[in-house]
């Protein structure tokens, strides 16, 4: 009788991938997880109970199968696990590395629940496509015949590509408008190579190159080409361009030099990464070396830029949150991660102002938690006097995104957009107030996750197949 592959989770103990010590990881920016062995990613997908409800599933916003990819990895069976992963997600070698499990699939695993400790679903994961890439599994998407229709995508982050990489599958001449050099969006030059090394994004992007989607890079909409001329080249067009614009600080002192965006310091170490030549870096305007590092926001951003910032030299790094550490946006996974590798967390810490032309100082009001809101999370409230001066050589603003004015942009204005202007889009087709035109991703939802881009970037692709082929059908008659 075969021996039961499943259910270890009584017997096994949760274990995840060896993780580099601090002292070590906080002088690169490689990965800080190393990958499991074959015979530990068997037994640790071993542990999974196969329940009857897999909350697991329900809770990832792309619905992965997930009970049944642990399965077949148990049984050794890693090629037809890779390839049902891929069939509900574009890129589950990057979601596997980056996203939250702990607030998505993991924290809702049924043994977790019962005090057994959830599988290790993300190192799973990214250990089946690993293998895939290493044994040559993963497919260029190339259609089995070609259809005339073409398709703009503006954007080259995770919704995006996600879309193309659907679009290009069916047979859609497509072409990707990027303002950057290289695809990737945020995945390129946002999220740090310690979480998210880039040769990890770059061969999906040369793979959906050679399925043939064309790519348009270094190319601003509305200003090197124009939003109608896009719509007057392309049977569809969509949206993907995800929130850039920076959420700013206000007080005393908020324009000293030394003050940055988290945006343009987290693309400046990207960058360096690549071998590029960054005079920001250089300068030092945009580089943490030697100096006293404060960072204000609680989100996963805030966490990218103070472990950057280790491993960049910084002298001290510490980081302000308005609210207790309970009530933090960010992953505790990446908070427990910056304090092993030095980070100093300042909870109930909000700025009031700067000192200095060249900032030298923040200063930095205590605050307590009051009644609930309308979400039901206490707010923040000041303590009357409570200011102290927090030395600092470089501030960098980590508060979130917002929209760009698309409209004003684009010169649109029949693209409607919400109060908080973001596209209004339909609800998993992602169409917009203009025929043939869908939105996906954080310029629909504000800023989200990579993989609520891709969910949105394949629903959005469904839905303009059935619009493109409606259109066809009705042409014919």
């Amino acid at each position: 009788m075969a021996k039961q592959p499943m259910m270890k989770f009584v017997s096994v103990g949760r274990v995840m991938p060896d993780k580099r010590d601090a002292s070590l990881r906080n002088k690169d920016f490689h990965e800080i997880y190393a990958e499991y062995a074959h015979e530990k990613a068997r037994e640790q997908a071993g542990r999974c109970s196969q329940c009857g409800v897999p909350y697991c599933q329900s809770h990832c916003p792309l619905h992965n199968n997930i009970p049944d990819w642990l399965r077949l990895t148990a049984e050794g069976r890693l090629r037809e696990a890779y390839e049902l992963s891929q069939q509900t997600n574009t890129f589950p070698e990057i979601c596997g590395r980056i996203c939250p499990q702990d607030r998505l699939c993991e924290g809702n695993c049924v043994i977790e629940k019962s005090g057994h400790g959830t599988v290790t679903i993300g190192a799973v994961e990214k250990y089946i496509t690993d293998t895939a890439w290493e044994e040559g599994w993963v497919d260029v998407p190339t259609p089995t015949e070609e259809r005339p229709e073409s398709v703009a995508v503006i954007g080259g982050g995770p919704g995006g590509l996600a879309a193309a990489d659907m679009l290009r599958r069916a047979g859609v001449q497509v072409t990707v408008y990027d303002r950057y050099d290289r695809a990737g969006g945020l995945m390129t030059y946002g999220i740090p190579g310690f979480k998210l090394e880039k040769p990890v994004v770059m061969r999906r992007a040369e793979q959906l190159e050679k399925g043939g989607v064309e790519f348009v890079l270094n190319c601003n909409v509305g200003e090197d080409l124009s939003f109608s001329a896009i719509r007057g080249k392309h049977d569809a067009v969509l949206i993907a361009t995800g929130v850039y614009k920076s959420r700013d600080l206000g007080g005393p002192g908020a324009g000293a030099q030394g003050i940055v965006r988290a945006i343009d310091y987290l693309t400046a170490s990207n960058r360096i990464s690549f071998g590029d030549e960054v005079p920001e870096f250089d300068s030092g305007e945009l580089n943490a070396s030697g100096k006293r590092v404060v960072v204000i926001g609680g989100g996963d951003t805030a966490m990218d830029c103070v472990r950057t910032a280790v491993r960049q030299g910084a002298e001290s790094v510490k980081c302000l949150y308005r609210r207790d550490r309970a009530n933090m946006p960010g992953s505790q996974r990446e908070v427990a991660n910056a304090e092993e590798e030095g980070v100093v967390f300042e909870w109930l810490s909000a700025p009031k102002g700067f000192t200095g032309d060249s900032v030298s100082a923040v200063k930095v009001q205590q605050m307590r938690l009051g009644a609930p809101d309308a979400t039901g999370r206490q707010t923040p409230e000041e303590i009357e006097g409570a200011v102290i001066d927090e030395p600092a050589d470089l501030v960098i603003k980590a508060l979130g995104f917002e929209a760009e004015d698309l409209p004003a942009l684009w010169d649109e204005p029949g693209l409607e957009v919400t109060r908080w202007g973001t596209v209004k889009a339909e609800f998993e087709t992602g169409r917009t107030s203009l025929p043939s035109v869908y939105a996906v991703g954080d310029i629909v939802r504000g800023a989200s996750l990579v993989v609520w881009a891709i969910r949105d970037g394949r629903d959005a692709a469904a839905a303009i197949l059935a619009d493109l082929g409606a259109a066809q059908a009705m042409a014919a008659e």
